[in-house]
């Protein structure tokens, strides 16, 4: 099949087999009382190498960044030789994977803190949802507001696991500056309502941008936002100015790629695309469905250099192989979603398979 999503594309830093991306995904399989991967982890990613990039699951980079059980952490020697167990696995089978760095800020709870309040940019908690713990759901805590010495310490922390995220043997990371998490509360109107240096909403997301990129290369490094997305309590009142500040401000550093989640009702990929001169990385999250023939649409109209697939990846493990023989792709089974084992992590098979292979 004649796909654009199967061509090869050769950015100014990002050089791939293909433009068919895989999303992070929250899949809570580590060890939840460390962070530490599991060898479970590296034959799920292994299986999807076939894609032109991987972007792990969220990743904590802070003991207070974790968002939920099972989540795994990038802080020390045992964190980054759990990964280097899965980077070894993916390069094996030909991949290429970045680590997403996840600091959920007050996304969290005192039950996955060890007793600590999560922090945030002010002391505002999320209303009306609810966050799943080890002890049950648990209705969100107000959060610490973060000093100047918070803050430091989370842009440092960002640094620190970007460079154990290399060791590990990442190809490179992508902050999460998205879906309502730490980077994106300082983007918002609602849950950043500081009087200092950082009431300037983008300049939090410029200064861990920054450190990152420092640390391991600009080239290396990549963010990834959701303009106007309203989850966990977010309100970006007319966000489209505020993105085109932020893509200024890092449009210089000769970032791998920017990575925009379409979301809500602004239309982010169609007004940010032209102010990106970089690689762009584009996934809908828009309640339409997301077929391979709506990311072609968003490669061959020009929004998009690569499509990264969530679900459709999740379920099909060789996803590029069944775009390119115009297959139906399997259905995601929810129940396997988030913690357990193998069950709905690893045995969705490849085309032509009764039972899955792994890599071992």
């Amino acid at each position: 099949m004649d796909s654009p999503l199967l061509q090869p594309y050769r950015g100014p830093a990002l050089h791939l087999p293909n433009r068919v991306a895989m999303a992070p995904m929250t899949r809570s399989r580590a060890d939840d009382a460390t962070g530490v991967p599991v060898p479970l982890m590296g034959d799920y990613y292994a299986q999807r190498a076939a894609a032109g990039l991987i972007v792990s699951e969220g990743i904590w980079p802070h003991r207070l960044g974790k968002g939920g059980p099972g989540v795994p952490g990038l802080t020390g020697a045992e964190h980054a030789a759990g990964w280097r167990h899965v980077t070894r696995a993916v390069h094996a089978a030909g991949g290429r994977i970045f680590a997403q760095l996840w600091h959920v800020g007050r996304v969290s709870h005192p039950d996955l803190l060890d007793g600590e309040l999560p922090v945030a940019p002010s002391a505002v908690a999320i209303t009306g949802e609810r966050i799943y713990t080890a002890g049950g759901e648990r209705d969100y805590v107000v959060p610490r507001a973060m000093s100047a010495s918070d803050i430091s310490e989370a842009v440092t922390s960002h640094a620190r696991a970007a460079r154990l995220a290399v060791e590990a043997g990442f190809d490179g990371v992508e902050i999460s500056a998205s879906y309502g998490y730490l980077v994106s509360q300082f983007l918002s109107d609602s849950a950043n309502l500081r009087t200092d240096a950082y009431a300037d909403r983008v300049r939090f997301a410029v200064e861990v941008t920054e450190a990152v990129a420092a640390e391991i290369g600009a080239g290396r490094t990549a963010v990834r936002v959701s303009p106007g997305n309203r989850l966990l309590g977010i309100v970006e009142s007319d966000p489209a100015p505020r993105y085109h500040r932020l893509l200024e401000a890092l449009g210089g550093l000769g970032l791998a790629y920017l990575h925009v989640v379409q979301s809500g009702t602004y239309a982010a990929l169609a007004d940010l695309r032209p102010r990106w001169q970089g690689t762009l990385v584009a996934t809908y999250d828009d309640q339409q469905p997301v077929t391979p023939e709506r990311a072609e649409e968003a490669v061959r109209g020009g929004l998009a250099d690569v499509y990264a697939f969530g679900r459709a990846f999740l379920a099909n493990p060789d996803l590029p192989g069944r775009i390119a023989a115009g297959a139906a792709l399997n259905a995601p089974r929810e129940s396997g979603f988030y913690g357990g084992g193998a069950e709905g992590y690893l045995d969705y098979p490849r085309l032509g398979e009764a039972v899955p292979v792994t890599a071992g």
